[in-house]
């Protein structure tokens, strides 16, 4: 196999199992095989994102850069969603999205602060950017709360919890619009990079990273399509629970892309564009993905509601608290991504026994 430009040749190795989670889900092979398989893969093919997400970021800033690279992992999580959506498994999918709210929160930035700030003093970043993901987590945790405290009441019905999502999901879209409006348009100042940016030329031409980007992230929902198809039985063979599914395999799974990237440039001291990958990430999932999947559930007849589950939303509602007393300072070093991810276990293992 011939070297990537910028891959180190054990990960490339790793994309052998491209072709072989490909002959197994052809040959109806065993679902175990296919799943750790079809997680291998994604590995190296999560490396070429990062590294192609770097070279573009080079010429694009790092805001729009970390924004690509969100957006992108993202694409992969919509996909698994999606698939969930058509088996009818509605409960695993809002479990994905809180667990993927909260894993890129506590996991992938507490280890981007960890990774980054062990050989360093301290880390610092764009405090604008941080504070304005948080304030649009705060929103999604009341976007969680209200329709659950709605469906309590005596007033709820069918129609009127599923009318309820359905406005708060377009209030939710429209607040990701203006929030890159705000971010991109009318306030681009406040969100210039804190850090002396080392003016790098790019390794490739905007094409081959473009096309580089692309095809890995269509290798990586092929990959993550594989892996929805053989999750259930997998998660059975070990005797998880659907809702520990939803919130921590899936969205870890999904996401494979964007946390190793987050955490490879928080490596390099290029902490804006990490966290904007990591947080940013939450935002988009939060006020975008989200209510795009509430629509696209209806489009296939199988409507999905916001009406999460009060572990769900404490869990949400705690990681959004914890991220603005450690991120809003600009500041970052390897204890505070201990402390987050001290955080995550701690709900990761109450979610196994739920």
């Amino acid at each position: 196999m011939s070297k990537v430009p910028g891959v180190k040749p054990k990960l490339e190795w790793l994309l052998v199992f491209v072709p072989i989670a490909l002959v197994l889900e052809l040959m109806h092979g065993s679902h175990t095989l296919i799943f750790f398989t079809s997680a291998l893969a994604i590995l190296p093919l999560a490396g070429l994102i990062g590294h192609a997400t770097e070279d573009l970021a080079i010429r694009i800033g790092p805001q729009k850069g970390g924004l690509l690279n969100a957006t992108f992992g993202n694409v992969t999580e919509m996909i698994i969603a999606f698939f969930l959506i058509l088996q009818g498994e509605l409960e695993v999918v809002k479990a994905s999205i809180t667990g993927s709210i909260i894993g890129n929160v506590l996991l992938v930035l507490g280890l981007a602060f960890l990774v980054g700030g062990w050989t360093r003093q301290q880390q610092e970043f764009n405090r604008a950017s941080a504070g304005l993901h948080s304030a649009s987590l705060v929103i999604a945790v009341v976007a969680l709360l209200m329709p659950a405290l709605f469906a309590l009441t005596a007033e709820a019905s069918e129609f009127r919890t599923e009318a309820v999502s359905v406005g708060v999901s377009i209030v939710l879209i429209l607040m990701y619009a203006l929030t890159l409006f705000f971010s991109f348009r009318t306030h681009r100042d406040f969100f210039r990079s804190t850090q002396q940016e080392e003016h790098h030329e790019p390794k490739w031409s905007t094409k081959y990273a473009l096309g580089l980007l692309a095809g890995s992230t269509v290798l990586v929902a092929l990959m993550s399509e594989f892996l929805v198809g053989a999750l259930e039985p997998t998660v059975e063979e070990f005797g998880l629970s659907k809702l520990f599914v939803g919130l921590i395999v899936v969205p870890i799974v999904g996401n494979a892309a964007e946390h190793s990237s987050a955490i490879f440039l928080a490596a390099k001291n290029k902490m804006d564009i990490s966290i904007e990958i990591a947080i940013g990430s939450s935002t988009q999932i939060a006020l975008f993905v989200a209510p795009m999947l509430v629509f696209a559930s209806l489009a296939v007849g199988k409507p999905m509601d916001l009406i999460f589950s009060s572990f769900e939303i404490a869990a949400v509602a705690f990681s959004s608290a914890i991220l603005g007393f450690i991120a809003l300072d600009g500041r970052s070093n390897w204890l505070e991504g201990a402390q987050l991810l001290a955080a995550y276990v701690i709900m990761a293992i109450s979610f196994f026994f739920l």
